[in-house]
């Protein structure tokens, strides 16, 4: 078997190769545009193996090797990098690094979804991307209407509100402004019902995504991005794993007997924390537990410190639900434990 340690650009590679046959050792830069890191790895006979980090823009290469029938392993890169002992950092010592990595069978092979399930996460990232356009544009929006002393929340996009608005007496500029805005909205607002239809019949099809609906506050948006953003559920064997991967664990910086916590850790996907305090939100208003839960933090630490707890103990329950496959109204998984249940109504 040839075995490949590449370090992976946006326009060329640096790959280590080892033929274990001969022992051949082969240390190149490949370039991409040009179709000679194509030609390389078409011109490789037998079965081949290539590690490299995981990073955001490998589609192009993974379809490649695949029609080719090569195997591609994708590693942890935080795990990668901290395995090197030298301070000096090339391409050529990180591909020898991963080769090196890969013939001591050290590699952290991470888990990598099916191409139908990325496609599937575009439709959910677009559609939360949107959302966060749409609230920036309503915030300039906003900011123009207290400019002239009209302060209405919600309220100003209401049909009531948005005549206030474009009844405002703005010089030409800021007339533009508004106008533009206000037509951004419109679109933005006709582009998200239609992906939010969309994002509703995939949940439908999908039997996790609706058992997970069963849970009050927890929508199609929601469910379907949990389901695709965890992947097989068996990957975890603890509910602190997942609040972990989705990084809605404390920092921790504990030493000679001393423990000390810090804010969440944010190394998760952003969209699915995003997703999940906003689902707190409306859980906690509609579970009696989590209201109770919700309230005595908020008391204690603030209303930001209870709705991050409230979207880590939703996440919990959301976990539960997909591991022992349950609805709402049957179990809800107490704290991670399968020992403490409480039956629902």
């Amino acid at each position: 078997m040839k075995i490949v340690g590449c370090d992976l650009h946006t326009r060329y590679q640096q790959i280590a190769m080892l033929d274990q046959k001969t022992g051949e050792l082969v240390e190149c830069r490949l370039e991409h545009e040009s179709g000679e890191a194509k030609a390389f790895y078409a011109s490789l006979a037998g079965p081949v193996r290539v590690g490299i980090e995981a990073t955001g823009h490998p589609r192009w290469f993974e379809r490649m090797l695949a029609e080719q029938g090569h195997e591609l392993w994708m590693g942890d890169a935080a795990q990668i990098r901290a395995s090197v002992v030298r301070k000096q950092k090339t391409d050529a010592r990180d591909a020898a690094h991963v080769l090196q990595l890969l013939l001591s069978e050290r590699f952290p092979r991470i888990w990598r979804p099916s191409l139908a399930e990325r496609d599937l996460r575009q439709l959910v990232w677009h559609r939360q991307k949107l959302v966060w356009m749409r609230n920036a544009v309503g915030n300039q929006l906003h900011a123009l209407a207290m400019g002239e002393g009209v302060c209405r929340k919600k309220r100003l996009f209401t049909k009531k509100g948005r005549a206030e608005l474009q009844s405002l007496g703005l010089g030409p500029w800021a007339s533009y402004r508004r106008q533009e805005l206000l037509t951004m909205l419109d679109q933005l607002d006709t582009s998200l019902q239609q992906l939010d239809q969309a994002v509703g019949e995939q949940a439908e099809q999908n039997p996790a995504a609706q058992r997970l609906m069963t849970h009050p506050g927890v929508g199609p948006v929601t469910s379907l991005a949990f389901v695709l953003t965890l992947g097989p559920v068996s990957r975890f064997e603890r509910s602190k794993q997942v609040v972990s991967y989705l990084g809605l664990n404390p920092r921790e910086h504990s030493s000679g007997g001393r423990q000390q916590l810090g804010a969440i850790s944010k190394q998760g996907n952003p969209m699915m924390r995003s997703l999940l305090v906003e689902a707190g939100h409306t859980a906690a208003r509609l579970d009696v537990e989590l209201k109770q839960d919700y309230q005595r933090l908020k008391l204690r630490r603030g209303s930001g410190v209870a709705k991050v707890a409230i979207a880590r103990k939703l996440a919990v329950r959301m976990y539960w639900m997909l591991r022992t496959p349950a609805s709402y109204a049957q179990l809800v998984r107490m704290q991670g434990s399968p020992r403490g249940t409480l039956v629902g109504q």
